[in-house]
Order: structure tokens, then C-alpha cells, then sequence
């Protein structure tokens, strides 16, 4: 990953070593997969119906296997980890790569956006399903607590999402450790099933996986739930980097799972009842209110990482102008990653808990989440075919054949899944309709605005030659003028002096641009033109993974030429009142309302770039789109 600027939040600049990457990997991104153990199994037997045989139990088995083995370690580990954005993967970074960064491409950009915006189903879903597998263990020990276990989930739930404004900087620490535990744990019960039927491990041969796919039409396909965290491991690459995630991958995680599916396969072959929850059906007796409490522990994990993750992928949208500008908060120094946005966090607390209110158990809540993690990895499938072509060369033939086996596998998940659409498949759609909905609205606003604001952009040197020749005073101090526009006046600045009738001695027009890459170097960041005495125009870069902070800027040696006094600056900025017009309108009414209402209710401009409040002055303007 590019070194980390100076003037934003980042990473540290040195990493830890690679084993202690890896444990913290073990936290972080494998919290979703490496809970699907207490669904996945008993899901799909139960809708397979009817009392398993043989060659079912062997042919599912055989279907998790290569499921794990082809999406999981070949599609994401080998292929997509090898394609970044400066170090950064997950759909949106692939998507502003190829969509954006390499040439305009729409149906790649809508492609990307639309897989992004299914993160956020996934979000709701994963805490809900999650914590419901962990507490129905405790039907096992006590039967009469089944009336408890749903108001018990909502309990959790709710505190998960009403702890993360503190942060989640020191339990962290723990994640990693815990989540080791969990993996030992499932890895030895897994050994514990295999011993109890060795035999079971004859359905390593993908040939009785073939059987049960033909035989079982698109039931086989549910099995995707084994691998629905799959798309973490490349979200999270630029974080920890690729080799601390393949490393906890091949060396603890993937042979956890395989061991854990294996056990309870042979369990069910052994003839236990498989109504009830296998995972558990696997621990001594003795131990099973403890596997419960780490179960539960472990799902808030999982729920936690894909929190953090929606948070960030917010801010990743944001900064690439995709939504508008929400609070988010830095809740803690050392890592860039430990951010809270209060919007999101309350939204996908409120619809988590009614998803589990609304479906109560965890096989029924399974229905409504197939269908979210199954068209985001097919989107991801697509957008690595793009990816193999254009980044590694690779000639047509090639690509197909390769991508052509992830997109395959992928689509027949989702085709599977769309047979659920009825039953609840339709919410995480809903959901990602909206906030794509939103994206596509609010990308198209400040578009409009821009064009808006350009339209009649009058030369500097001819607005300062207008100051000159009517006297209008130039005070002592200096102005910053942010401004959309990267060459010409600020519009703010012709507001300021037609409302003022004064201009500071000192002018800076700031541009501040956001680019396709997720970190800019320092040496790149600036660009400082003097267009006139004491009148500079300065333009700053910045990454989608890294937050302007304007006065530390001010500060770097690039702009010590304008001999700049921090405490003397006000910075101005236009305070916009967006105004639809009556005819020739730049968007549809609707679509105008909902943008104008977006704008009204965004982060405000002195948070975004971290100006201090009492040095700025807004100037309000009426913007017709």
C-alpha cells in the first residue's frame, strides 16, 4: 500500500509483522465466514426435505468443499486479490479502476455501484442471522428458553449498534485472539464428528457433488452460504494487505471449515437428528452453554466487521461523490479504519432488528439472504473479467475461460436464490435499490450544480481588473475561497465582494478534488499557481480513502509561498439553496426534490474538510439545476 499522507487520518506507516497481521486478520475479515457453520448445514439439509441419505449428506458435503475451494481460494484469494486499486480492493476501488480510472464506462460504473449498494442488505442481514444461529444453541440445553432467544437477539443487537459511537479501537485488540479460539474450537469438533464417521471423507471427490447438483436442482446452490464473507477477504486487502489474509486463510481458517463441515456431515450420516442445530449437536454436552457464549461472542464479531465495513465503504462512496456528505467521526488516532457514521449505523440498526423481528428464526431469515451476497459476488465476477482484460493483458479466450467459471458458478447461486424471492429475497433487492437510487441521484445532482456554477465563469485576472477600477478596499488578512471551479473566479468570491463591497489583501482559491485512487502521494497533492501578486490559485488532490483536513494543508512547504497566518484566514464558501427550474430542468422534479433534500440534510462543509467554525463565513446562493 502507498505511504500514508501526512495530512489525513491513515494507517501507520510501518506494519506489524505477518503473524501478528494475520491474527488480526482473523478478527476482522473472516468474522462472516468463519460463522456460516452454525446455518449453512442445517439450512440447506432442511430445505432439501426429508430425511437425508448417504448420498445427499456425501454430495452436500462434497458441494461445501469445492464451493470453498473455487469462489473463496481461486476467485477471491488467487485472482481478485491480485487486482488493486493502489493497494485497495473491494467492489467500489475495482469499480473506479475500471469504470472510471481506465475510461468512462457506464454500465461498469452502474455495475460496481449496484454490487456496493447490496453490501448494505448484507449488512442488515449478516448481524441478524448471526446472532439468531449462536442463541438457538441454547434450545438444545434448555428447551423452555426458545421464547427467550428472539428478545434475547434484539437485545444484542441493539447494543451493538448503540456501542459503536464510543469505537471499537480497544475491543479490537481482542477480536483477533477470540476469533483464533473460535476457529480451534470448530476445527476440533469437526475432528470430534470425522472420528465418530471417517468414511465421510470420501466426499472430497467432487464427483458425489456433481450427483447431489443434478439430482437436487437449485437447493444444491444454497450452499453459497458457506462462502458469504468471501467478499470481506478483498474488501479488507488494503487494510492488512494480501499475504496476512491468505496466510490466516490457508493456514487456520480454511481448514477450521472444511474440518467443522466435514464433522457434522458425519454426524448426520451417524443418524443424529438432523432438525435440530448440527453445529452444535457436535459439542460434549458439558461444553455446550460455553460454545453458546463464545457462538454468540464470535456472531458479534462478524456482526461488528461488517458494520465497520459498511462505514467505510460510506465514506469510500462519499468522497468519490456517490452520496451525500454524512457526519462521520474519527473514534480513534491510531487507526484510519475506526470511524463511525451515526446515519448508517441507526438505519442498519433499525432494519436489522425488524429483519429479525419480521423472521424470528434463522432458517427463515436465510431466504432473505441469499439473494444480496449471491448478485454481489456476480458483480465482482463480471467486473474481474473486465479486469483480467484490461490490467493483465490477457487475450479474450483466456478471460472467458477463467472468469467464465466464476460467472457460472456465481449466476447459479443467484438463480437459485431468485426461487426465495418471495419469501424475503425481495428485502435486501429493496434495500439496495434505494441506496443505489440515492447514489444515482445525488452523483447526478452535483453534477448539475457543477455545470450550473460553470456556466458563466468570468476570467480572474478580469474580475480582479473590476476590483481595481472601482475602488473597491483591499483589507489586511487573507481569504481562502473554496470553490467547485479549477480555473477562473470563485463564484463565491464574486458573491463575497457584491454583498461585502471589501477583498482581502491575501486571496487563495482552493479547488479541493477527489480522484480514483485510494491515497495520493504528498509529492503529487498540490498544485500552487500565482495567477497575481498576493492572488494564488491552489488545487488538492486526495484519494478516496483519505479525508481533507484544509488547515494542515495550508501548513505543507508547497504553499509557504503565500506566506499564509492561520489565525488571520476566513475561509469562504457558498451555503447552496438548490432551485429547480421550470423548464429545461437539468434532472426530473422528483428526482430534483429528493437531491435539494439531500443537500439541506448533508454534513456540513467546515466538518467535511475540518475547518475551524469560527474563521468561516458562508454566503448563501440560489442554484438552479
Amino acid at each position: 500500500m502507498p505511504q500514508a499522507s501526512a495530512l489525513i487520518d491513515t494507517p501507520a506507516k510501518t506494519r506489524p509483522g505477518l503473524a501478528v497481521m494475520g491474527l488480526s486478520a482473523l478478527g476482522v475479515v473472516f468474522g462472516d465466514i468463519g460463522t456460516s457453520p452454525l446455518y449453512t448445514l442445517k439450512t440447506v439439509l432442511a430445505l432439501s426435505g426429508g430425511k437425508p441419505s448417504a448420498p445427499v449428506i456425501l454430495g452436500l458435503l462434497s458441494l461445501l468443499i469445492w464451493t470453498l475451494i473455487i469462489v473463496t481460494t481461486v476467485k477471491y484469494v488467487s485472482f481478485a486479490m491480485r487486482i488493486d486499486n493502489n493497494g485497495e480492493g473491494g467492489i467500489l476501488a475495482l469499480m473506479s479502476l475500471l469504470g472510471i480510472k481506465k475510461r468512462k464506462r457506464p454500465l461498469v460504473v452502474a455495475a460496481g455501484l449496484f454490487g456496493a449498494a447490496l453490501i448494505y442488505g448484507d449488512g442488515a442481514i449478516t448481524p441478524a442471522i448471526s446472532v439468531l444461529s449462536a442463541l438457538e444453541g441454547l434450545n438444545i440445553v434448555f428447551p423452555e428458553a426458545k421464547s427467550f432467544i428472539l428478545p434475547a437477539t434484539v437485545a444484542i443487537l441493539v447494543a451493538l449498534f448503540a456501542i459503536q459511537p464510543m469505537g471499537t479501537s480497544r475491543i479490537g485488540r481482542a477480536f483477533g485472539p477470540v476469533m483464533a479460539l473460535w476457529f480451534l474450537c470448530i476445527a476440533v469438533l469437526g475432528i470430534r464428528g470425522i472420528l465418530l464417521h471417517p468414511s465421510i471423507l470420501i466426499a472430497l471427490n467432487p464427483l458425489y457433488g456433481l450427483a447431489f447438483l443434478f439430482s437436487n436442482g437449485y437447493t444444491s446452490f444454497l450452499i453459497f452460504l458457506c462462502v458469504t464473507g468471501a467478499e470481506a477477504l478483498y474488501a479488507d486487502m488494503g487494510h492488512f494487505g494480501p499475504r496476512p489474509i491468505r496466510l490466516a486463510w490457508s493456514a487456520i481458517v480454511f481448514p477450521s471449515l472444511l474440518l467443522n463441515y466435514a464433522g457434522q456431515a458425519a454426524l448426520v450420516l451417524s443418524g443424529v437428528d438432523s432438525t435440530h442445530n448440527i453445529f452444535y449437536l457436535l459439542c460434549p454436552p458439558p461444553l455446550l452453554v460455553p460454545l453458546v457464549i463464545l457462538a454468540a461472542v464470535a456472531t458479534v464479531i462478524a456482526s461488528q466487521s461488517i458494520i465497520t465495513g459498511a462505514f467505510s465503504m460510506t465514506r469510500q462512496a462519499i468522497l468519490l461523490g456517490w452520496l451525500p456528505h454524512l457526519q462521520i467521526r474519527q473514534t480513534s488516532e491510531q487507526g484510519y479504519g475506526q470511524i463511525y457514521v451515526g446515519t448508517v449505523n441507526w438505519l442498519l440498526m433499525l432494519v436489522t432488528v425488524s429483519l429479525a423481528l419480521f423472521f424470528k428464526s434463522s432458517d427463515q431469515l436465510a431466504s432473505a439472504y441469499g439473494i444480496a451476497v449471491s448478485l454481489t459476488m456476480l458483480m465482482t465476477s463480471v467486473l474481474l473479467f473486465i479486469a483480467m482484460r484490461d490490467i493483465w493483458g490477457w487475450n479474450l479466450w483466456a478471460s472467458a475461460a477463467v472468469s467464465g467459471v466464476f460467472l457460472i458458478i456465481d449466476s447459479g447461486f443467484f438463480v437459485a436464490n431468485l426461487a426465495k424471492m418471495l419469501d424475503g429475497g425481495y428485502i435486501p433487492l429493496m434495500l439496495a435499490a434505494v441506496v443505489y437510487g440515492v447514489m444515482l441521484i445525488w452523483h447526478r445532482g452535483t453534477a448539475a450544480i457543477s455545470a450550473a456554477i460553470n456556466e458563466d465563469v468570468m476570467p480572474i485576472e478580469a474580475f480582479l481588473g473590476e476590483v481595481q477600477a472601482k475602488n473597491i478596499p483591499r483589507v489586511p488578512g487573507a481569504g481562502v475561497f473554496l470553490t467547485r471551479t479549477l480555473d477562473g473566479t470563485p463564484p463565491v468570491m464574486l458573491w463575497h465582494v457584491k454583498r461585502n463591497h471589501a477583498l482581502q489583501q491575501k486571496i487563495l482559491a482552493l479547488s479541493v478534488v477527489t480522484q480514483t485512487v485510494p491515497w495520493i502521494k504528498d509529492a503529487e497533492r498540490l498544485t500552487l499557481t500565482e495567477l497575481m501578486p498576493d492572488v494564488w490559485r491552489l488545487n488538492a488532490r486526495y484519494g478516496f480513502m483519505e479525508r481533507p483536513d484544509i488547515p494542515k494543508l495550508l501548513l505543507q512547504p508547497q504553499v509557504l509561498p503565500c506566506a499564509l497566518d492561520l489565525g488571520a484566514i476566513t475561509y469562504y464558501m457558498g451555503l447552496e439553496t438548490i432551485v429547480l427550474r421550470e423548464s429545461d430542468s437539468r434532472m426530473p422534479r422528483w428526482q430534483g426534490k429528493l437531491f435539494a433534500l439531500m443537500v439541506k440534510n448533508g454534513m456540513h462543509v467546515t466538518d467535511l474538510f475540518r475547518l475551524p467554525s469560527d474563521q468561516v463565513v458562508e454566503i448563501g446562493r440560489r442554484v438552479s439545476i
